[in-house]
């Protein structure tokens, strides 16, 4: 049995175990209370909590555009466009799809090599990741929050401390000439170049300046999300205090690298109400509260998303997977001296 088929198998019984699980949890909520909390919702909060969502997801695709400017995609309207589209394909996708998908997009939209671009969402990534976890670390040593999230503290600033090792081998790394391969080269040596150009190009993009203002613009990122989620739960009359929403925050996004349902819907849900329970709060305004923040963050981004970049959505399914094809494609242009 190959990799793939293993990693599919394993896929697949993550998802049959969460969807067991909030089967299980769905049938202890009372329906009836939690749609009338999202009914008696305040419209004009929630709008406003709409634009702070979107506001945040325009500052990650500033955050992109940072390392897709030195790579020759100096487009920040491009970096937008593809930011919004793959958050919107990410919503209907399992495993965060959209961002593969963007890689692509942006490498045909600016004529740049895939392993260059992708090297640039990697770093975008990263910085997503580094925002979290210095949030994390920070509100589990100074906050009063529950007990299931306290536990992380280690977890935390062992996290904390590898990707800021992580950042200074990346700015310390010197730059190494990306391996070329002659025409007609096996799969495991194009693969090996294109690996090598990746490896080249997070090099050439790792400067402390563009760390900085990275790592800024990420700080900013979360402070906005906190700000979403609190308002969201002002509108619905939830009795909700600032440091049990940093705490929900922080829940819901543990696993944010993963995805095991399209938007993660459900587990979002159970995460925020399993949280807000602990804190004493009514579980099914809590769950309430949590359907109305991923409303804010499906709906809106996705409808935008579609119409900023309607190709990138809507004929996705012509879209190649970045692999032996995309790698043979690129390397055979360093052959023929197109670069």
């Amino acid at each position: 049995m190959t990799g793939g088929k293993i990693g599919k198998i394993v896929r697949w019984v993550v998802t049959a175990i969460v969807i067991v699980g909030m089967v299980l949890f769905a049938r202890t909520v009372n329906w009836h209370d939690t749609w009338k909390a999202i009914r008696s919702a305040s419209p004009g909060i929630l709008l406003v909590a709409t634009l702070v969502n979107l506001a945040s997801l325009a500052i990650k695709g500033v955050r992109w555009w940072i390392f897709l400017r030195p790579v020759g995609a100096p487009s920040l309207p491009l970096a937008m466009r593809a930011t919004f589209a793959g958050a919107g394909l990410n919503n209907v996708l399992v495993a965060n799809g959209g961002e593969a998908a963007r890689v692509i997009f942006v490498s045909r939209a600016s004529h740049v090599p895939s392993a260059r671009v992708l090297a640039t969402l990697a770093l975008e990534r990263l910085f997503e990741l580094m925002g979290y976890v210095v949030m994390l670390a920070l509100a589990v040593s100074f906050l009063n929050l529950p007990a299931s999230i306290e536990r992380f503290r280690p977890v935390a600033w062992l996290s904390l401390a590898v990707v800021l090792g992580l950042l200074v081998y990346l700015v310390r790394r010197p730059e190494k000439a990306a391996r070329v391969v002659v025409e007609g080269a096996g799969w495991k040596a194009r693969f090996g170049a294109y690996m090598s150009r990746f490896m080249e190009t997070m090099a050439e993009l790792s400067t402390p300046s563009r760390f900085v203002a990275a790592l800024l613009l990420s700080v900013g990122v979360w402070i906005l999300q906190v700000v979403t989620y609190h308002m969201t739960a002002r509108a619905a009359g939830f009795p909700i205090t600032l440091v049990g929403t940093v705490a929900c925050l922080l829940a819901v996004n543990l696993g944010f690298a993963l995805r095991a349902t399209p938007g993660n819907v459900g587990v979002f849900q159970m995460l925020y109400a399993v949280t807000a329970v602990a804190m004493g709060l009514d579980r099914n305004q809590a769950i309430a509260v949590a359907f109305l923040i991923q409303t804010q963050q499906i709906l809106p981004v996705t409808i935008l998303g579609v119409a900023m970049a309607p190709e990138f959505l809507l004929k996705r399914g012509k879209t190649r997977p970045i692999g032996e094809r995309e790698a043979a494609i690129e390397e055979s242009k360093v052959v023929r001296g197109v670069e």
